[in-house]
């Protein structure tokens, strides 16, 4: 850490747990200089102390820290500033693409003459290796080992890689297979509220933060931790030193009174939570939440509403340290001093929230939680919430209007060689999954209790229907059984299947094939229900096109119903022993019941145990060989991890910027594509330019994997970017996947890039609004880059995926209000010039002119979306980790 200025007199001392530490101190800051900072949002004060311990008149400037207190005025800023988190989070599919990063940059500094045990991580990194396992099994008991068997015959070369990366690198932790979901390990385990450092003989104090290769980083937030998702290539540099820029953000509080209802459970209230946020419109914001509603909240829950930040469009969901905090930190087996350290630093910083606070906010939304109804949401955004009463009728009508199927709800088609049929609306797909709702054991043990009252009834899940149960940690397990309630989920199909993302991402596994066979052959609307965050079409499976977030007792409801068609609030899930119908709330367990079970069946030791040796991995993990020394050894035959060409002919001295010449359009999109969309994920199709580069390579294709499975490997990623199976190229109207049309042939996206980069013609692409939310960051980027796509001019775009495009040396632009592609009448087959961009600067205006496919031409004045200096030297440089790279060597 630099020495601080200390421009306004405010490093002290506390003692906290018998032991003195140094820290820098708001309140003392705001009597010396900075006048009504303690009126701030909790979580701008941590951005304030993060200023106030960096400040070296360089980076951070006196000017800088004022600004937060000008904030105050305003409510807002356009104020650039440098913060650093102090460590970054990530999973494997964007961690292994990191490392490689990592491990490329340490060639490239040989070649350029440099140390290469100079490349390493600055900051403390952990990775979780939990994207990787897939739903193969499911149902048995012995699904949970032979899903981590197939994940390491699978992933061996990757893992290999992490392994010889946890060796190499100095400050890189690797979280083996089969531990846990990283948000969830990160808010059991890794994040400590208040972080420590050794320095110069001092311990200095300061808030936990970070910033996470994952979305849903925000989760840290309900235990106070400042965090958010940023792509792999900002984490990169975050680790590699570099600050975050970022301007000082609005932050809109989110004001909850009330308490939940009986039978309410914590995914109904974040769903709500999730559709109010998203109407306010919150994308770049901080959300923070306050008021007494916060008091009838456990921290579980908290977590479980900061989590879904990127669902409801912020930059994070914070909530400010109070004695919940304190009481979850002991209860997961925190060190008691860091527990009292935790206390003492958030009282002296006034950041602890004892309530009555009213800090300033630039805007303000209020919710009564006893308001909150049973919801679930979709059937493809996280923020269209139904209420469950409703869900029956809402899927009717998404039956006309989104698939154009009126009156074929009672459609049903016999299944080959099965004892029953299938049919439109049926839940093919039933999870309990995902960070979001693994983590608060009051909808976990909710869900056991309504599997323990189903089979009670003598309800069964429909045959139809895929379940499975894939928890955030092994301590979920232990809490499970010691409750007696995994017997009961079991005894339905909710067996243990893994410990990761699954279905959520899209590694839900292939279904029966005669059920994939009957929906395909019979184009029938199939479902999902799953206990996750995302639903986006085309990520939970290829064959189910309607995807519905629920908490985990509805997803276990409704494996029991099978459809999506009935009204399981009035209908019956089915039958008893003796005949008579059984309705939902036959089985649903009171808030008493589940209070009482937790109360029983979760402890500390739990936690200590689970984590006392948590990187050490199972016999699998053990048995890896470690190979390589300071650069890594890439094996030419892997086709999991290839040394990417970000490099190549890179020289100390970048080439002067140039204009965009001449540029083809690849793609014309509609609003809304998501990172999902363009970024690879999920399965792999034979025929795809992935499929057959793999073929090529003697890959069979039952073992093709996942795209994010082969994030480290660039020749497979740039086949699959802007390849998803649902994305619509408005240059090939009604037509799904990813094409485009080139000399009036329509052809593969990759095959037709590739053709204009042999042939030295640049590429640009128009979309229209929010382009580029969801959560699959870096190689939405990369993928674009490696593409030879120069810039990308849109109505607006998502924060990170700009923020991305940039890092990779692609130039986002935005049309001016009211305006957008269609409006100036493009097709496709138009020419792009785009010229400034040898002199440019942030945010200026620049003209796109526009050669009609009749010769006339047209120029559109954009907004430049290069936002800030240090965005202004990576464009320069060539992208970020150029800039990084170079600045190592000459160190």
């Amino acid at each position: 850490m630099t020495q601080s200025l200390d421009s306004f007199k405010c490093k002290k001392t506390l003692t906290a747990g018998g032991k003195t530490y140094t820290y820098f101190s708001i309140p003392e800051a705001e009597k010396n200089g900075l006048e009504g900072v303690s009126r701030l949002p909790f979580s701008l004060k941590v951005v304030l102390e993060n200023l106030l311990r960096f400040e070296d008149g360089r980076t951070v400037t006196k000017a800088d820290i004022l600004a937060c207190a000008e904030w105050l005025k305003t409510r807002k800023s356009d104020h650039e500033i440098s913060y650093r988190p102090a460590r970054v989070l990530m999973q494997d599919f964007t961690g292994v693409p990191a490392v490689v990063d990592l491990a490329a940059m340490r060639d490239a500094a040989v070649k350029l003459g440099g140390d290469p045990e100079k490349v390493n991580p600055l900051v403390p990194v952990d990775l979780v290796i939990d994207h990787s396992v897939m739903i193969d099994y499911f149902g048995t008991k012995d699904a949970f080992r032979q899903n981590v068997e197939l994940e390491y015959e699978r992933n061996r070369e990757r893992y290999e890689f992490l392994r010889w990366g946890q060796s190499a690198f100095n400050n890189f932790r690797a979280v083996p297979p089969g531990t846990g979901i990283c948000h969830q390990v990160n808010l059991e385990y890794l994040a400590q509220t208040v972080w420590t450092r050794d320095e110069d003989g001092e311990t200095v104090a300061y808030p936990d933060t970070l910033v996470g290769t994952d979305s849903h980083t925000t989760m840290v937030n309900g235990l106070a931790v400042l965090g958010w998702g940023v792509g792999g290539i900002e984490a990169e540099a975050a680790m590699l030193g570099q600050p975050i820029s970022m301007l000082i953000p609005e932050v809109v509080g989110f004001k909850l009174t009330g308490k939940l209802n009986e039978g309410i459970t914590a995914t109904d209230l974040v769903l709500r939570v999730v559709e109010m946020l998203r109407q306010k419109g919150v994308v770049g914001k901080f959300v923070e939440f306050y008021g007494p509603g916060l008091d009838n909240l456990s921290l579980e829950d908290a977590a479980t509403i900061a989590n879904m930040a990127p669902e409801y469009g912020a930059t994070c969901g914070f909530f400010p340290v109070d004695k919940e905090t304190l009481k979850y930190l002991e209860a997961t087996g925190r060190d008691k001093d860091r527990v009292a350290l935790v206390a003492e630093y958030s009282k002296a910083q006034g950041m602890y929230r004892s309530g009555g606070e009213e800090p300033v906010f630039t805007d303000t939304l209020e919710l009564d939680i006893s308001t909150v109804v049973p919801s679930i949401s979709g059937p493809k955004r996280p923020q269209d919430r139904i209420n469950l009463a409703d869900a029956a009728a809402g899927f009717a009508k998404t039956m006309t209007d989104e698939f154009k199927k009126a009156g074929e709800l009672s459609k049903r088609v016999a299944v080959e060689g099965k004892d029953y049929d299938i049919g439109n609306g049926d839940v093919v797909i039933a999870a309990i999954t995902s960070c979001t709702n693994t983590s608060n054991p009051s909808v976990l043990i909710g869900a056991g209790l309504v599997a323990r009252n189903a089979l009670k009834k003598g309800l069964k899940v429909k045959p139809w229907v895929k379940t499975s149960l894939a928890p955030g940690s092994q301590v979920v397990t232990d809490y499970l059984e010691k409750a007696g309630v995994q017997d009961d989920l079991d005894a339905l199909g909710f067996t243990l299947a893994g410990y990761g993302c699954t279905t959520c991402i899209g590694n839900s596994g292939p279904l029966d094939p005669a059920i994939s066979k009957a929906v395909n052959d019979n184009d029938l609307i199939a479902c999902s229900v799953l206990s996750g965050n995302r639903n986006f079409e085309g990520r939970v499976n290829p064959d189910v096109r309607a995807n519905y977030l629920a908490s985990p007792p509805l997803v276990v409801a409704y494996a029991l119903a099978g459809n999506l068609n009935i009204n399981i609030t009035e209908d019956p899930l089915g039958e008893d022993q003796d005949g008579n119908p059984v309705y939902l709330k036959d089985i649903w367990p009171t808030t008493e019941e589940i209070t009482d079970l937790i109360r029983a069946s979760i402890n500390e030791e739990m936690f200590r145990t689970r984590y006392s040796d948590v990187f050490k991995g199972d016999e699998h993990w053990q048995g890896i060989k470690v190979e390589g020394g300071l650069t890594y050894s890439w094996p030419v035959s892997s086709t999991y991890v290839q040394n990417p060409p970000y490099f190549e002919g890179m020289t100390m001295e970048p080439k002067p910027l140039q204009d965009i010449e001449n540029a083809a359009v690849m793609g014309l999109f509609l609003d809304s594509i998501t990172t999902d969309h363009i970024s690879p994920a999920g399965s792999i199709k034979l025929d795809s330019p992935a499929g057959k580069y793999l073929s090529e390579h003697q890959v069979a294709q039952k073992d093709f994997n996942s795209y994010g499975s082969r994030r480290g490997n660039h020749e497979v990623m740039m086949r699959g970017t802007f390849a998803n199976i649902r994305i619509k190229n408005q240059m090939v109207p009604g037509v799904e996947g990813g094409v485009t049309m080139k000399d009036g042939k329509k052809e593969w996206i990759y095959d037709a890039c590739m053709e204009y980069k042999e042939a030295g013609v640049p590429l640009v692409i128009f979309a229209g609004k929010e382009y580029g939310t969801g959560s699959s960051r870096d190689w939405a980027a990369k993928g674009t880059n490696l593409l030879g796509v120069r810039a990308v001019i849109a109505q607006s775009f998502e924060r990170i995926h700009r923020s991305n495009l940039v890092g990779m040396g692609v130039i986002p632009l935005t049309f001016k209000e009211g305006e957008s592609w269609q409006s100036h009448n493009i097709t496709g087959k138009e020419r792009v010039t785009i010229k400034g961009i040898a002199d440019i600067q942030p945010r200026q205006m620049m003209d796109v002119e526009v050669t009609y496919e009749d010769g006339t031409t047209k120029t559109i004045e954009c907004l430049c979306r290069v936002d800030t200096l240090d965005e202004l030297e990576y464009i320069k440089a060539g992208g970020i980790l150029h800039y990084v790279l170079r600045n190592l060597v000459t160190s």
